[in-house]
């Protein structure tokens, strides 16, 4: 009964740190109500594109009132560029308007203006931050599902190591070496790879740079490490320093899924790319 409510609480720990850093990052897509008459119609508006086609920013076919058209306007991000403005159009599935394609890492901004009869008018809400769409290249799905499903092992094993140390010491090193191993072939060997097909380059964290992520998946694997060293070495596992180290590296693991996914990644810098610096040099890390 103690190992069943182990990995069940493991098992649900690792969901919840999963979808809440994903579904707070800020390549989640946005999502709303438009109210129409006493009609809500639900939306949901990209902040993520592969380079392969041109983002499609969508809405209810009732956001188009009277023959008027929702006007999408948008700007490549941090510059001085005027808003373009296009028109939403009518498509088999919905209303459409599209955001041109930018080079990986590219950035563009943009808001939604609603004809009258439509709540809310914009969106966002006037005052509030433009929506960001950032353009990635695409990332095989050989390389991208091991990586994930290495990530969501390290997780599930590094939470099931904590719990160990808390109330099975029995499993302590088995789960440890298995959350390392994770964490170290999808983190830090095919982490970096999905990366240079996103963006183009292996590694943006510390030292060559502040990628949030990178940094993020360095701290976590430190922690392992550490963690692993004390589960061999120890002649017992029992002794509350081992314990507690196993206990640290589980909690450092939580708390770095608690900060969104893709917080300060990879950014094109416009400035140096309208000065004549290649896209693939003018990359960055950003908000």
């Amino acid at each position: 009964m103690k190992t069943f409510l182990l990995w069940t609480v493991s098992i649900l720990l690792m969901f919840a740190a999963v979808v809440y850093q994903r579904t707070t990052g800020p390549t989640y897509p946005v999502r709303g109500d438009l109210t129409i008459g006493d009609t809500v119609h639900p939306f949901r508006l990209l902040r993520s594109q592969e380079t392969t086609s041109p983002a499609r920013v969508t809405l209810p076919p009732a956001a188009a009132r009277d023959g008027e058209m929702p006007i999408l306007h948008f700007r490549r991000y941090k510059t001085a560029d005027s808003l373009t403005a296009i028109p939403f159009v009518r498509e088999s599935e919905g209303l459409a308007a599209y955001l041109p394609v930018q080079p990986p890492a590219g950035k563009v901004a943009y808001f939604i203006s609603l004809p009258p009869g439509v709540h809310p008018s914009r969106i966002p809400a006037v005052g509030e931050e433009d929506i960001v769409l950032r353009y990635k290249d695409p990332v095989p799905a050989a390389l991208l599902i091991p990586h994930v499903l290495m990530m969501f092992l390290a997780i599930l094993f590094g939470i099931r190591a904590g719990l160990s140390a808390l109330a099975a010491p029995k499993g302590i090193k088995k789960f440890t070496l298995l959350a390392l191993l994770g964490m170290t072939l999808g983190g830090m060997i095919l982490g970096p790879f999905v990366q240079k097909f996103a963006f183009g380059e292996y590694w943006t964290g510390f030292p060559f740079g502040g990628d949030l992520t990178d940094n993020k998946t360095l701290i976590m694997w430190l922690a392992w490490v550490i963690a692993a060293l004390f589960a061999v070495r120890a002649r017992s596992l029992k002794t509350p320093l081992t314990r507690a180290v196993v206990v640290v590296a589980a909690l450092v693991m939580l708390a770095v899924y608690l900060i969104p996914h893709s917080m300060r990644g990879s950014e094109l810098n416009y400035q140096q790319v309208d000065s004549g610096v290649d896209p693939g040099a003018a990359i960055g890390t950003g908000d």
